[in-house]
């Protein structure tokens, strides 16, 4: 898998539960998948701390008295974050530089933002609903941090991020792709279409199945223009199963999907189901023009 040459990843704490209140900057770089640099500093928020912050991240009034304040650090964030990939576990970080960015009147850096959090969540099934902050992600994969230390929190958000193209063998680029998808793509909201009555296929009730290679409301909506109605589940009025290429090669009946086994189940007790593969279907939708 090729690793992304660079990209930045980078964590705040506050003084208080307002997102513009930063105290701390932590920002790790990477490159080809190991840190190369980091950079921390404590910052003045000019507000007041409130206890149940200092008690999370031990910093007070006092650690951050001779520290500068955020107009002070902008521009050497600025000239780390500014056209990089941005790398945070949650969108806290992002939500803290916008407040921070918005309090001083100062520009917000322009970048390309990547949550390690929902990366987790669709690299290890485990962490697809629950259980994916950091600390719990990170001992999950061994990895060692001073935790609510912001640099050591921006290097464990980094790790994880290169873990997860490690055992995924998504690039960068594909994983900013994939957060924005369902977690589990096979079990995203049921896509149903009525068919278009002037359609090649207008009559014909179908059904997909399998791994696409299109987006399922893509080909939903290519079938219904072809004409025929798209269902959820395989029923008695299914006449087309539409599997995904490399699922209809499989030939152990059980690995087979649900609907599939359920087509053909009908088709050995009379009814007409045709099954085809995507390209074959890629190809009938084509023949409508």
């Amino acid at each position: 898998m090729e690793v992304p040459l660079k990209f930045i990843a980078i964590d705040f704490e506050t003084a208080t539960p307002d997102f513009s209140s930063i105290c701390q900057v932590g920002i790790a770089v990477f490159q080809e998948g190991q840190l190369t640099e980091s950079w921390e500093s404590l910052v003045n928020p000019e507000d007041y701390f409130d206890g149940m912050n200092v008690s999370i991240h031990g910093i007070d009034e006092d650690a951050v008295a001779s520290s500068p304040k955020w107009p002070a650090i902008y521009d050497k964030i600025g000239s780390l974050l500014g056209d990089q990939i941005v790398v945070s576990h949650s969108s806290f970080d992002r939500a803290a530089l916008l407040r921070a960015s918005e309090k001083y009147q100062l520009p917000l850096v322009e970048c390309r933002w990547l949550d390690t959090a929902r990366v987790a969540r669709r690299a290890w099934p485990e962490f697809a609903k629950t259980g994916y902050r950091l600390a719990n992600v990170a001992k999950h994969l061994d990895i060692s941090f001073r935790h609510h230390n912001a640099c050591e929190d921006a290097r464990a958000a980094g790790e994880i991020l290169v873990r997860a193209m490690n055992v995924s063998g998504l690039s960068l680029d594909q994983w900013i792709d994939r957060i924005r998808k369902p977690i589990d793509p096979l079990t995203s909201l049921p896509i149903t279409r009525d068919g278009n009555p002037n359609g090649p296929l207008y009559g014909e009730t179908l059904v997909f199945t399998g791994s696409l290679s299109l987006p399922r409301r893509e080909a939903a909506d290519a079938a219904s223009s072809a004409g025929c109605e798209v269902a959820n589940s395989v029923t008695k009025h299914t006449t087309l199963l539409v599997v995904g290429d490399q699922d209809i090669r499989v030939l152990a009946g059980h690995e087979k999907s649900s609907k599939h086994r359920k087509a053909e189940e009908l088709i050995a007790e009379g009814q007409r189901i045709r099954i085809v593969g995507e390209s074959d279907f890629r190809h009938l939708v084509a023949l409508q023009d």
